[in-house]
């Protein structure tokens, strides 16, 4: 699956509509981002059941501002709607291909009772 490009009209719908939804802030100026892409468009080509979004942040700063992106590129991964990780600095393919492994075996029932955990320490 070819990358997906996100923006405020579509951002909501494809993170609200997928499993899991990979994302790479960047910025057309960005160096490192550009030395990313490649990476991050070869593992999109590898994981059809995967959206790998991208979120240009000179043209969608509402976006990246909900995000408090501070740094590109910020790579941010999204299963069933959670933040599984935000993490800046491009990855080499070896380490994305490690994360989506990761984020493919979780369990996200146990996820989500450490998120209630944490969001509620008395009902612990």
């Amino acid at each position: 699956m070819a990358t997906v490009e996100l923006d405020k009209n579509n951002f909501r719908e494809v993170i609200e509509g997928n499993d899991i939804v990979i994302v790479d802030f960047w910025a057309p100026w960005c160096g490192p981002c550009k030395s990313f892409a490649p990476v991050f468009e070869s593992e999109s080509d590898k994981h059809e059941d995967i959206v790998f979004g991208k979120v240009n942040t000179e043209e969608e700063r509402e976006i990246a501002g909900n995000f408090e992106i501070r740094s590109i590129p910020t790579l941010m991964v999204f299963r069933e709607q959670i933040i599984l990780l935000a993490q800046p600095g491009a990855l080499p393919q070896s380490a994305l291909a490690d994360i989506i492994g990761k984020v493919r075996e979780l369990d996200m029932d146990d996820v989500r009772k450490q998120l209630e955990q944490q969001q509620n320490p008395s009902s612990a």
